[in-house]
Parts: structure tokens; C-alpha cells; sequence
């Protein structure tokens, strides 16, 4: 039987603190780089790059970037992409991604009413059929990891079928996102907060 070993360094943290402690001073030419950028970009390095990506090759981080350049190749509207990541990062409880979103949404000057909307998406007047359809949809996958036939119906009669796989690689690449947050303790770095004040 294998002994486990201790890490001194690795204690039981508080509920708000990741369960790795940040790298404020990342080694490697291409992840200051990353840092310097996204400190540019967000007004701040992001904790998922702190916590995450400058423990791992840079590698993967790219392969978190090429998530986002896939994205816009969809042919689906921008703000149904938005909502359905949204919806997704909500449902699993991934503060970080529903504050980055709402970040996105608000640079893209977007509806924000309808993201503070979108827990009520089934009655708001401020959506659609065809994308009450995708979230009906994205929410049973993501909630039930099982989608009702009749759902799928519903939804295949707004959307192509190069649109709901799209519907699919988004619910699926957020899981992504979602479970390396959820899973280190990555709670919202306020993102949101910091673009008003930018105003």
C-alpha cells in the first residue's frame, strides 16, 4: 500500500480561498507574458491563470485559449452563445464564469437585463422561443447529463444540426472552464465590478 505523502505547504484553506495559493511571480518568458496581457486586458491577472495554468506546461494554457478562438467560428448569434454559457457556468455554481461572462456581455454591450434575466428565461419576456429552447436544452444536459427526446425536438426546430452540435461544444468546452475553477476553489474576481469602474 502506497503511503501518502504530506505537503506542509498544502493546508485546509477558508471557504473563499483557493485551495492552491496564487502564483503572483510565474517563470517562463510566455507566462509573464500571459500575465502582463491579462492584467491589460481585465485590469487584473486572472485568478484561474494564477491558481491553474502557471502550475502546467504552457501548453494548456493555449489549449484554453484556442476554446475561445473556436467560439468564433459558431454561426450562432454571439448573445446566444453568451447565454448558454452563462446558463451552464450557473448551474454549476462557477462564480468565476458567470462573472467573466457578464464581463463579455457588457464589453459587447449586450442586454444586460437579459442576462440578470436568464434565471427566469422560461417566463421573461426578454427571450425568444428558439433560445428558451436552447436553454431548456443546455440546462437538462448540463443538470441531468441527459437530455428528454421531446427537448431535442423543440430545439431542432430553431436550430441546424451544425447549430446544435454548437449548442453541444458549448455546454461541453464550459464544463471545461466550470470544473478546473469549481475544482481549486476559484471563486469571481469581480470582473464586472472593475469594468464599471472603468466607465
Amino acid at each position: 500500500m502506497q503511503a501518502r505523502m504530506e505537503n506542509p505547504a498544502l493546508k485546509i484553506p477558508n471557504a473563499l480561498d483557493t485551495f492552491l495559493p496564487p502564483i503572483e511571480k510565474p517563470k517562463g518568458l510566455m507566462m509573464k507574458l500571459a500575465f502582463y496581457f491579462t492584467r491589460r486586458q481585465f485590469g487584473k491577472v486572472l485568478t484561474p491563470l494564477k491558481v491553474y495554468s502557471a502550475r502546467l506546461p504552457v501548453a494548456f494554457g493555449m489549449f484554453y485559449g484556442k476554446i475561445g478562438k473556436l467560439d468564433k467560428k459558431l454561426t450562432l448569434p454571439v448573445e446566444t452563445i453568451m447565454l448558454i454559457r452563462e446558463q451552464v457556468a450557473r448551474i454549476n455554481v462557477c462564480s468565476f464564469c458567470v462573472d467573466i461572462g457578464r464581463w463579455f456581455s457588457i464589453k459587447q454591450s449586450m442586454n444586460e437585463a437579459k442576462f440578470d434575466a436568464v434565471e427566469q428565461y422560461q417566463t421573461s419576456p426578454l427571450f425568444t422561443e428558439a433560445e428558451r429552447a436552447a436553454l431548456d436544452y443546455a440546462t437538462e444536459l448540463t443538470r441531468d447529463k441527459k437530455v428528454n427526446p421531446n427537448t431535442f425536438a423543440r430545439m431542432s426546430g430553431y436550430y441546424s444540426e451544425r447549430q446544435i452540435c454548437e449548442i453541444v461544444w458549448l455546454v461541453a468546452s464550459e464544463h471545461v472552464y466550470n470544473m478546473t475553477n469549481i475544482g481549486l476553489n476559484i471563486h469571481s474576481d469581480m470582473l464586472c465590478d472593475i469594468s464599471r469602474k472603468k466607465k
